[in-house]
């Protein structure tokens, strides 16, 4: 199903959980509320939405910070969200998602689907690709894996989206509008579903069906493509989450009453309100992508060659450490006498 899945989760959860959960409130509450509204809420819903919205934003302020990671696991407010998107039973698409209440912040991970994850007695190649955790160990695996590979990072709900959501949930928004870098075409009939990839290059909207090839899509038939495979169409799939984010944001009424039933989580109403009070105002420009800190190399398994995705612990603890306002441990001497 590729990364599409993801963007409308991490949308869909982020920008939407309150207006889910107040959505859920009016409604169950009308009357309640028409008498007791000062403004007119059998007349003008949208005004009274828009008011009863503004009344209950968190005004956003500073992070708490924290002396090592391992008390920020513990002691922070951070929300953290895994986001898949599945190809039949494979995780071709990963993503944790980290939401800062007092921030207002948004932080996305992309964790390449060829990351090298040896599990014990699972020794063939492919078996050490990230992206064959959920098959083997379903959904609590998958969180226990990438929060081993996130330095032990705690993973509190997931989020799964399938093709036909997809879609549906971009055509329901009226498409995305995406400048398509070059002529995308590939040909895969034994894919599922099946591939017939042909965008044009240049800026336009991308309906569900085009917008679900442009997340897929990685090279062509040609073997042309992004030069660095993988990591380049994880970085057009950010590209098209901001853009959908973007557009998102005037059709949520729509996407909350007819695009929810696609999507798989265990987020309850309790939870979205919850949530969803702490994220009322936030925007684009408080999203942060970050790829998983690493590099692509190849390995040999039973005598057969691998690409693999190998990422950096180092790396991904300072990255860590700077999304949870970790203090600096370096010590500056003093050299004076």
């Amino acid at each position: 199903m590729r990364f599409l899945k993801v963007f409308i989760v991490s949308s869909v959860l982020f920008f939407i959980a309150f207006y889910l959960g107040a959505n859920y409130y009016i409604m169950e509450n009308t009357d309640l509320l028409e008498e007791n509204s000062p403004f007119g809420f059998s007349n003008n819903i949208d005004n009274f939405s828009d008011s009863f919205l503004n009344r209950l934003e968190v005004e956003a302020k500073e992070p708490r910070e924290f002396n090592s990671l391992e008390e920020a696991f513990l002691k922070s407010d951070r929300i953290n969200f895994l986001i898949l998107g599945m190809e039949d039973a494979r995780t071709d698409t990963i993503i944790l998602a980290s939401l800062c209440p007092d921030s207002k912040k948004i932080h996305l991970i992309s964790i390449p689907r060829d990351t090298y994850v040896h599990r014990k007695g699972y020794d063939d190649g492919e078996k050490r690709k990230i992206n064959a955790v959920y098959f083997d160990h379903g959904i609590e695996g998958i969180k226990k894996t990438v929060s081993h590979v996130l330095a032990g990072i705690p993973i509190h709900h997931h989020v799964i989206l399938d093709y036909e959501g997809v879609r549906e949930i971009v055509d329901l928004i009226g498409g995305v509008e995406m400048d398509v870098p070059f002529h995308m075409k590939y040909k895969d009939p034994t894919s599922n579903p099946p591939l017939d990839i042909d965008i044009r290059p240049g800026r336009q909207i991308l309906d569900g069906e085009k917008a679900l090839d442009f997340i897929r899509y990685r090279k062509g038939n040609n073997k042309m493509g992004y030069v660095d495979g993988d990591l380049g169409r994880i970085r057009a799939q950010q590209e098209f989450l901001k853009a959908f984010l973007s557009k998102v944001k005037d059709n949520i009424i729509t996407l909350i009453t007819k695009g929810l039933r696609y999507v798989e989580t265990d987020v309850g109403l309790l939870d979205a309100l919850s949530y969803g009070r702490k994220v009322i105002g936030i925007s684009t420009e408080d999203l942060e992508f970050h790829l998983l800190p690493g590099n692509s190399d190849f390995k040999k398994v039973n005598r057969r060659f691998y690409s693999y995705y190998v990422y950096r612990e180092d790396e991904i603890k300072g990255l860590l450490e700077e999304i949870y306002n970790v203090k600096s441990n370096i010590i500056h001497e003093d050299n004076s006498n």
